[in-house]
This record gives C-alpha cells, structure tokens and sequence, in this order.
C-alpha cells in the first residue's frame, strides 16, 4: 500500500531561527494555529499539546519524535474528539524540514500516514490543504519579524 500524506511548502524571507521561534513557541503558535498554544519542552519522547487559549482545551495531543534545533521538528498528532482510539497507531505523524539559504528558509511539511489510521481518508480529506493556510500565516509572522 502506498503511503498517503499531505505536502506543503514554501519559502520564507527569514532566517531559520526567527522560523523556528514562531514554530515553537506559544506566542507565535496560537497566532497560526487557530488559537491554540503548542506547549511542550521540545525534547524526544516529550508531550505536545495544543491549547486552547481561549477555552483551555486541550484540541490536538501528540509526542515530539526527533528535533534538531533550527533545521528539523517531528511530533505525532492525535485528535482526542476524532472518535476512534488513542493508540500510537491512531496517531500521525508530522515532519518539518527547515533549510536555510541566503538569508531565507526553505519550509517543508508532510503529515501522513493517512493509510493506516482509523478513519484515515475522512482525516485526510478534513486535513487537505490546512498546512497551505498555515504555512502563509507562518511565513506572515516570521517576515514580520525578521
């Protein structure tokens, strides 16, 4: 069976730290994605959760898998309303790629395995073209800042 995941990416007039910053810290977080705060201590193995700032829940659960500071962030996704159990095999799994150049930042993200998660052609059609939104909304907040 052939994997089934979403790409998305661009490039980014800003250094990787300033992308970085805004991909990882809750300040920035909850300004792209949809008001919720990515709270965890970046270290593999770790707990990540995205909070609500508004109402305090807890949308999206996951793990950081591998982290190289500047250059590359993997973490699980886990939906805990999605209806279906929360199992490691349940999750999926997202990977940014971080490739600075002259003063800009290539960012690329695949989020997958669709294929083999419960429920995994609803969640990918629900996730079809999210990181698009998100990664402009990144690329607004990090030029801004730079």
């Amino acid at each position: 069976m052939t994997a089934k995941t979403i790409t998305s990416e661009l490039t980014i007039m800003a250094p990787a730290e300033r992308v970085w910053s805004v991909l990882t810290e809750p300040l920035w977080t909850r300004q792209y994605m949809f008001d919720c705060e990515a709270l965890s201590d970046w270290k593999p193995g770790s707990r990540l959760e995205w909070k609500s700032v508004k109402d305090g829940v807890v949308y999206v659960k996951g793990h950081v898998v591998r982290i190289e500071r500047h250059r590359l962030l993997e973490y699980t996704v886990f939906d805990p309303f999605g209806g279906f159990a929360e199992i490691p095999e349940n999750h999926l799994t997202v990977t940014i790629t971080l490739e600075q150049k002259n003063g800009q930042t290539n960012v690329s993200i695949v989020q997958g395995d669709f294929s083999v998660v419960a429920n995994g052609e609803k969640r990918y059609q629900d996730s079809l073209g999210g990181w698009d939104f998100i990664l402009a909304k990144i690329k607004s907040l990090a030029e801004a800042g730079a």
